[in-house]
């Protein structure tokens, strides 16, 4: 699993995010193998399998689309979130436009708007030149929630 680059810099250059390839490897990208490949506030680009993304029929599940497309643009609205904030995702829509059965996909997020509050990004899920899935991500702002631990 890697993470390219590392460290993420937000609009002013004054936020940086940070995930370890143990972090990445653990959550959702790891299982469905999505790879970031360049993420800020504007945009964010990545990669993710078709096998092991499948529906029963052998096709790129539209769920695995959505996936890809939600983690893009939440990455590049918690980016232009900034410190001591989070983006978290409150409406998805996604077109599917055509079948693919191997290789990869790819997408990419921009912006559509950065406000103080919401955030959306437009994302384009292609293969070989060929849209496969588009998409439209609207991410509230909020502020970081504290971690608990185990209450009893």
């Amino acid at each position: 699993m890697s993470f390219t680059p590392a460290n993420v810099y937000g609009m002013d250059d004054k936020y940086t995010l940070t995930l370890t390839d143990e972090q990445l490897a653990q959550s959702l990208l790891g299982r469905m193998g999505i790879v970031l490949t360049h993420v800020d506030a504007i945009s964010a680009q990545g990669t993710m399998p078709v096998a092991g993304n499948t529906q029963p029929y052998g096709l790129l599940h539209g769920g695995a689309s959505a996936v890809l497309a939600e983690t893009l643009g939440s990455f590049a609205a918690g980016v232009h979130a900034g410190a001591g904030k989070v983006a978290v995702g409150v409406d998805l829509n996604i077109t599917h436009h055509r079948s693919v059965t191997s290789g990869c996909v790819t997408g990419e997020a921009r912006a559509l708007h950065r406000g103080r509050s919401t955030a959306t990004y437009s994302v384009a899920i292609s293969q070989s030149g060929h849209l496969v899935a588009s998409a439209r991500l609207t991410c509230m702002i909020i502020d970081q929630p504290q971690v608990r631990g185990n209450e009893s």
